[in-house]
């Protein structure tokens, strides 16, 4: 693992219940951050983008999210730390993630299609421009679980890709338990747009729109981009 050099940095808190949660220092942040890439290196051996997300307390749903770009052998800083909102009640641990249990996944994900309520001209990512016949099936009884339709299903249960609010205006694809899929363990984990405070999901990754912009228009897939996500009483020992 090289050095984790610190380029530009973009700093935004929200506030979550009417708590501001970045009460640690940047450097402490920062330092954790550069904790978790160092113990987990060898997972990130095929990647030079990564998004890390993590939270101090593991029930809790207030998360920092950093960017980093692999340049040579060194790790450098693309944006962050930025609060995020995860899963209402905080990370599963690893191999534990259920559907329905209100927690997000932990590992280490690809980053994959980009589904948007407008056709995305300044992205390499592959992207879809969602219309009201989109769905990604949660029902863990359906042949189709854990995957997008579009039209009619005959599953009971599935999230809707455009909403009546603009949560999903930007939603990137988590690729958990996608490949294969496990039924039950987990579904539409999604890296989209906070919308309401205090943020908090069913179990995605929830981030301001000036920053999901920026992942938009910076994610490149030659370049294998990955999130690592969970608490970072996990990440920091090495998953």
């Amino acid at each position: 693992m090289g050095r984790i050099l610190y380029g530009k940095i973009f700093l935004m808190s929200l506030f979550f219940g009417g708590m501001q949660v970045q009460a640690q220092s940047d450097e402490i942040v920062m330092k954790k951050a550069e904790q978790i890439v160092t113990r987990n290196e060898k997972l990130l051996e095929n990647s030079n983008q990564l998004l890390v997300v993590y939270n101090d307390v593991a029930e809790s749903y207030a998360a920092v999210f950093v960017a980093f770009e692999r340049k040579g052998s060194n790790w450098i800083v693309k944006e962050g730390p930025v609060d995020v909102g995860i899963g209402k009640n905080g990370f599963a641990l690893p191999l534990e993630k259920r559907e329905g249990d209100g927690k997000s996944p932990t590992g280490v994900f690809r980053l994959g299609k980009l589904f948007s309520y407008e056709k995305q001209q300044n992205t390499l990512l592959e992207n879809q421009q969602t219309t009201a016949d989109d769905k990604w099936i949660d029902d863990p009884n359906s042949d189709q679980y854990n995957r997008y339709v579009q039209g009619a299903t005959d599953a009971k249960s599935y999230e809707n890709l455009v909403l009546k609010n603009d949560a999903y205006k930007y939603c990137m694809v988590i690729e958990y338990n996608t490949n294969p899929i496990i039924k039950g363990a987990g579904s539409a984990i999604f890296f989209h747009l906070a919308v309401k405070k205090p943020v908090f999901t069913a179990g995605c990754v929830a981030i301001d729109e000036t920053n999901m912009k920026l992942m938009v228009n910076w994610l490149d897939p030659q370049q294998n981009p990955m999130i690592l996500m969970g608490n970072y009483g996990v990440l920091k020992n090495g998953l």
